[in-house]
C-alpha cells in the first residue's frame, strides 16, 4: 500500500504533468529511480530513435543508474564530457560538441507548478542544451525539484541548490560558508547563467521524467 506521502505526491506530480503538457512539454511519471531508467531506455529512447547522446553533470541522472546503462548500449555514440580521465580543455570542448547530438539528457534546479523549468549553470552547457542545439532532451526531475512559482524557483535555486552544490564539490565561495546567496564574485561562482523554459520548441522536443522520489539537490 503505497504510503500517504507517496500518495500526496502523486496527485502533485499527476498535476504538474498536465501542467507542463499543456506548456508543449513531453511529461512522463515514475515511481523511483530505478522506474524512471527503465522508462527512458525502454519507451523514450527507442520513441525518439537517437543514436549519439550526451549528458549534463546531474546527480539525478547518477542516481538512475542511466550514466553506465547508456555508455553499454549498442548502437549508441556517446559523448562524455565528465570522463575524469580527460583534460579541462578537452572536457569544455566535448560539451561543445554535445549541443549537435541527438539526445541530451540533463536534471533541473527546480520545475514550478505553472509548467517551467528553471535552471543556473556555471558553465552554461546544461542551459544551452535545453535551450537548442540537441534535436531532443530528457530531464530527470526528483520531486523535491516541485516549487510553486517562479520566484519560490529562484529563491531554491540561489539559497538551496547553489550553496549545496558548491559544498558537495568543495568549492571556495561565500555560500559555502553561510548556506545562502551573497551574491558574489568569486572565481569559483556557479551562478552565472539563467534559463527560464516556459515552453517547449517545438513541441515535445524537451521530455519530462517527474521521480516520486527525492533526487538530486
Amino acid at each position: 500500500m503505497d504510503s500517504p506521502i507517496d500518495k500526496y505526491w502523486q496527485i502533485r506530480l499527476t498535476d504538474v504533468k498536465d501542467i507542463l503538457e499543456s506548456n508543449n512539454f513531453e511529461a512522463y511519471l515514475a515511481e523511483n529511480a530505478a522506474a524512471a531508467k527503465k522508462l527512458v531506455l525502454e519507451e523514450i529512447i527507442p520513441k525518439i530513435g537517437a543514436k549519439s547522446i550526451s549528458w549534463g553533470g546531474s546527480m539525478t541522472f547518477a542516481a538512475t543508474g542511466l550514466y553506465d546503462a547508456l555508455k553499454k548500449m549498442k548502437g549508441m555514440k556517446y559523448l562524455d564530457a565528465y570522463d575524469k580521465t580527460i583534460s579541462r580543455e578537452e572536457a569544455l570542448e566535448r560539451r561543445r560538441q554535445a549541443l549537435l547530438v541527438d539526445l541530451f539528457i540533463t536534471g533541473t534546479n527546480a520545475v514550478t507548478e505553472t509548467g517551467m523549468l528553471v535552471n543556473l549553470d556555471m558553465v552554461g552547457n546544461r542551459v544551452a542544451a535545453l535551450t537548442f542545439g540537441p534535436k531532443s532532451v530528457i530531464v530527470l526531475a526528483g520531486r523535491n525539484k516541485i516549487v510553486p512559482d517562479l520566484e519560490e524557483a529562484m529563491m531554491r535555486v540561489k539559497n538551496f541548490a547553489a550553496p549545496a552544490n558548491v559544498m558537495r564539490l568543495g568549492m571556495k565561495t561565500p555560500c559555502a560558508k553561510t548556506s545562502y546567496c551573497e551574491e558574489c564574485k568569486s572565481k569559483d561562482r556557479i551562478c552565472n547563467s539563467w534559463a527560464i523554459t516556459e515552453k517547449s520548441f517545438p513541441k515535445g522536443r524537451i521530455k519530462i521524467v517527474l521521480i516520486n522520489e527525492d533526487l538530486g539537490l
